[in-house]
């Protein structure tokens, strides 16, 4: 099984540093109610100007403190180090916060850059030094904005989306479960309840993906948030109704990695993030499965072939780069070893 190591560790690290403060190009998710409202990225974001988009530069930075933590001997640590505590000030997150109080900023990055933030935060709640400490209470009151965002959004979301895009639902429960299960019961409630609602009558998914944009499974990242969300048995259950046939190697598409014809199509790059992603997902579904569970092996073996796919095309040009290193990691954690420190 393909494991996260040191030099792959470094590898992702010293991509993320190039680009979690390369301000342009930019694509900036912003409603202007006037000229005064036309700002540069760091303007507006003063901590997560970076990576091409807001949601890239946080969860860009969510791969830098993940990586520091795990290898903090890493050669990259101390230029993370430094970045971090120039720009996890009190100052600019009371300035990120200032820009999501704006009227026009109800729905900014809902719900994918709200869930990466929450995970973000979780992860820094993971690091137990002085400098961790300060950096997850810096990042402390955005953390709470977005809880409460989602906490007042979910009861009005009779329906999930499914596209395989940033608007996917099941991805943003999945994250911020992370979150909510060790900080906020009451939004982790309301993660479980929404989870129900939307999908758990689901029954014989026929897995019409993948589309040409996708960086998720639709199918999958379902089945992943229900195994986060439901107890260990009643997934089991759950799983079998809703991809019955998988025992027999069907749907088929699940299990071959999608192709990606132009890297240098910020669109098309998305694939690589699908193969990425699907490896994550089915890592995670095999973790909420019995061991004696016949389909284990399709599995593992989807998993792997997704990640073969996948892995040597995380850097070497821009628009996937600037953020596939996450999704390699997430689908690398489960079978990282821990290191010393």
């Amino acid at each position: 099984m393909t494991q996260l190591d040191a030099a792959l560790a470094s590898r992702f690290a010293a991509t993320a540093l190039g680009h979690v403060t390369r301000e342009y190009p930019n694509h900036i998710m912003h409603v202007l109610t006037g000229p005064q409202d036309a700002l540069t990225p760091r303007e507006m974001h003063p901590i997560f100007f970076g990576s091409f988009d807001w949601h890239s530069c946080v969860h860009g930075w969510w791969t830098l403190f993940t990586l520091y933590r795990l290898y903090p001997d890493m050669p990259e640590a101390a230029a993370i180090r430094a970045l971090a505590d120039d720009l996890f000030t009190a100052e600019k997150a009371a300035d990120e916060a200032a820009y999501l109080s704006r009227p026009e900023s109800r729905g900014f990055e809902r719900p994918y850059g709200w869930a990466w933030l929450l995970m973000l935060a979780a992860e820094l709640a993971r690091h137990h030094t002085e400098e961790g400490r300060r950096w997850s209470a810096t990042l402390a009151p955005l953390a709470t904005i977005f809880a409460e965002r989602f906490k007042a959004f979910l009861p009005l979301a009779d329906y999930p989306v499914r596209v395989g895009t940033h608007y996917n639902t099941a991805f943003a429960l999945r994250l911020t479960l992370d979150y909510a299960d060790v900080f906020d019961p009451e939004l982790a409630a309301a993660c479980r309840a929404a989870a129900a609602r939307w999908h758990e009558g689901d029954r014989d998914c026929q897995a019409w993906e993948p589309s040409q944009d996708e960086f998720l499974s639709p199918t999958l990242m379902e089945a992943a948030l229900m195994r986060r969300a439901l107890p260990p048995a009643d997934f089991a259950a759950w799983f079998h109704a809703f991809l019955p046939r998988l025992s027999d190697g069907q749907p088929a598409t699940l299990l071959s990695p999608a192709r990606v014809s132009d890297r240098t199509d910020g669109k098309i790059a998305h694939l690589d993030g699908l193969n990425l992603s699907r490896a994550w997902c089915w890592r995670e579904i095999l973790d909420g499965l019995p061991d004696a569970d016949e389909r284990r092996a399709v599995m593992a073996q989807a998993a792997e072939v997704h990640l073969d796919a996948a892995l040597p095309h995380v850097t070497g040009d821009y628009m996937g780069e600037h953020w596939l290193a996450s999704f390699a990691l997430l689908a690398l954690m489960d079978g990282a070893p821990v290191p010393s420190s």
